[in-house]
């Protein structure tokens, strides 16, 4: 009817007037966009971990197995190989996330310092140490053997991811 008709015009006016007005959708989707891009960073520094993390492995490997050509038995040269592939996937992690995962100029613009590298790396120690007490923790309760090993890994290394990044987001990019 005729009537129906009006009401729909009435209402879409309305909502065209104050839900796409300079009023109300900037303050409805500036919180939303700003979540978004939150949640976006953190899978691109999900991502950048992941090919750190692969680079640390392959930087272990490569160590123990043909620049040593030891096993894991030498836990002196286990030790050094696995330093050296924890720093090789921290300097592939540090220049990757400046890159791609912190994309403002203020982001860029601190995380270019030595002083920025340096709180880098210490977050990057602490993870390490939340990693070994998790794991530690974790393999007194369940054990060290199969699935619920692999398990307690993969949590462990979800809360040291999100440590990772909102420590390096707090303390070396300030949040922004």
């Amino acid at each position: 009817t005729n009537f129906q008709k009006k009401r729909i015009v009435f209402i879409s006016a309305l909502y065209s007037h104050w839900f796409c007005s300079d009023r109300v959708v900037p303050m409805l989707c500036e919180g939303c966009m700003k979540k978004r891009d939150t949640l976006f960073e953190f899978l691109r520094y999900a991502v950048v971990g992941g090919l750190a993390a692969v680079v640390d492995m392959a930087g272990n490997y490569l160590m123990l197995y043909h620049v040593f050509s030891a096993g894991k038995d030498d836990k002196t040269y286990v030790a050094i190989s696995v330093a050296v592939g924890f720093i090789a996937g921290l300097v592939v992690n540090f220049i990757l996330s400046n890159i791609f995962v912190f994309k403002s100029e203020e982001q860029r613009a601190r995380g270019k310092t030595a002083g920025a590298f340096f709180i880098y790396v210490a977050v990057g120690v602490v993870g390490f140490g939340i990693t070994e007490l998790l794991t530690l923790l974790g393999t007194r309760f369940i054990g060290d053997h199969g699935l619920w090993y692999l398990l307690l890994s993969c949590v462990v290394k979800g809360i040291v991811l999100i440590w990772n990044y909102i420590g390096r987001k707090l303390f070396v990019y300030r949040g922004r």
